[in-house]
C-alpha cells in the first residue's frame, strides 16, 4: 500500500508542477532578485524526496536510487523548461533547470544519508 501511495504522491506532484508551468503568470511575490531560482530549487527538492520514496521501493542499492532520483528530477526539470518555452508569457531558462537539478540532487543526497544513518542506528 505504501508503495502505491509513494508513487501516487510523485505522479500528483509532477502533475502539479506541470500545471504551474502551464500558467502564463504565477502569483508569487517578488521579494528579491532571482527569487524564482529559490522557488525552483525548493520545488525540485520536494520532488526529489517524492522520487526517492517512490524509487526506493525498487530492489536497487541505495546508490542506484540516489542516481535515479537525480536523473529523474533533472530530466523532468529539462522537460518542464522545454514545456515553458511554449507557454505564452513564460520563458525557458538554463539557470532554472540548474536550480531544479541542484534541488533534486540535494534531496537525493539528504535522503541517502538519512537512510544510511537510520540503518546504523
Amino acid at each position: 500500500m505504501r508503495k502505491r501511495l509513494d508513487l501516487l504522491a510523485l505522479i500528483l506532484y509532477c502533475g502539479f508542477i506541470y500545471w504551474l508551468s502551464d500558467q502564463t503568470t504565477l502569483p508569487t511575490p517578488n521579494l528579491f532578485e532571482n527569487e524564482d531560482k529559490l522557488n525552483h530549487f525548493l520545488a525540485y527538492f520536494l520532488m526529489g524526496v517524492f522520487a526517492w520514496r517512490a524509487l526506493g521501493h525498487l530492489p536497487w542499492r541505495r546508490e542506484w536510487v540516489l542516481s535515479a532520483t537525480l536523473v529523474f528530477c533533472s530530466l523532468y526539470g529539462l522537460s518542464d523548461e522545454w514545456h515553458q518555452s511554449f507557454v505564452f508569457g513564460r520563458e525557458s531558462s538554463t539557470l532554472d533547470w540548474l536550480a531544479d537539478s541542484i534541488g533534486g540532487l540535494l534531496a537525493a543526497v539528504s535522503c541517502y544519508w538519512h537512510a544510511r544513518i537510520s540503518v546504523k542506528a
